[in-house]
């Protein structure tokens, strides 16, 4: 006996079959995917816009942003018979940086932000750091990482605890590679379980528990780790790393220069386990306020 449910599931699995098995139905059936293509093709065109204006005002010795970039480097490689540099992955790029990059930061901010409730000491000391570095009478920048070591550790714990993506994305090798006596034909598609290394306990001793001193040493410097890698492994890694690694810094830092975080419920009450976690880690709904120092 199948109930509405089980229904509903099985029709969404065989349209999901059909649409992969035939792909060119996809543009004559209806439904919400046709907001979603539609929304795709806006931002490109949008990034397509703006690499055009970029390219009439590029100026190569001063390149303004990551457009610039790219078109500097497309001129560079416009001789070569295979072309990586083209106008079509700067699009797809600029989408994914944007696409992928929103859902990830915000996520990871939230869950950032529900971390240092729990843990209100960690949070003192990223305050007191941030006075002593920064103050209250600018905005944090990029250099201050480096004087901050206990903050550093902090965003990297987070990234490390949270396990935002378990498995990657999936990889697709490029010819036939021999990993282990196994032989990988090209072609096969491959997932890296970065859960296996964020929490491996013979590097991150207790992996299970929020602790900053995962990436501090025994003088209180920060210590980088080949273990720490929440963006993928390999030459594929996410795009957007290091951008995604300012973000999280400047945004917490930034929240944490002006304001108290307090919790509406006793800090021992609240639950830090992740309400999914398969393609993507996501944080149990809460509430906080904001103090103003």
């Amino acid at each position: 006996m199948f109930s509405l449910i089980d229904i509903y599931q099985y029709s969404k699995l065989c349209t999901c079959k059909v649409c992969n098995s035939f792909p060119a139905l996809i543009d004559y059936l209806p439904g919400s995917h046709n907001k979603v293509l539609k929304n795709v093709a806006d931002i490109k065109s949008y990034a397509l816009e703006k690499a055009m204006e970029h390219k009439a005002s590029l100026d190569i010795n001063n390149p303004r942003d990551y457009i610039d970039c790219f078109l500097i480097r497309m001129e560079q490689e416009k001789q070569k018979q295979q072309l990586e540099f083209t106008f079509e992955n700067l699009t797809t790029n600029v989408f994914d940086l944007f696409g992928a990059g929103t859902e990830t930061m915000s996520t990871t901010l939230r869950y950032g932000l529900l971390l240092l409730l729990k843990h209100p000491e960690v949070t003192a000391k990223v305050q007191e750091e941030i006075d002593h570095v920064i103050g209250r009478h600018r905005s944090p920048c990029m250099q201050d990482r480096s004087h901050m070591p206990y903050t550093d550790a902090v965003v990297h714990e987070i990234q490390r605890y949270i396990d935002l993506v378990p498995s990657s994305l999936p990889h697709r090798v490029t010819r036939d590679v021999e990993f282990r006596n196994y032989i990988i034909p090209k072609g096969t598609e491959v997932l890296v379980s970065l859960t296996s290394v964020l929490y491996d306990d013979k590097v991150f001793p207790n992996p299970g528990v929020f602790d900053p001193g995962h990436f501090l040493d025994e003088s209180g410097n920060f210590k980088k780790s080949d273990y720490f890698m929440p963006f993928s492994a390999g030459k594929r890694i996410c795009a957007g790393e290091s951008l995604a690694r300012m973000e999280v810094f400047l945004f917490l830092t930034a929240i944490l220069q002006k304001f108290t975080l307090k919790s509406v419920i006793d800090t021992k009450d609240i639950d830090t386990t992740p309400t999914a976690k398969g393609l993507g880690s996501v944080p149990p709904p809460y509430k906080l306020c904001f103090i103003p120092l």
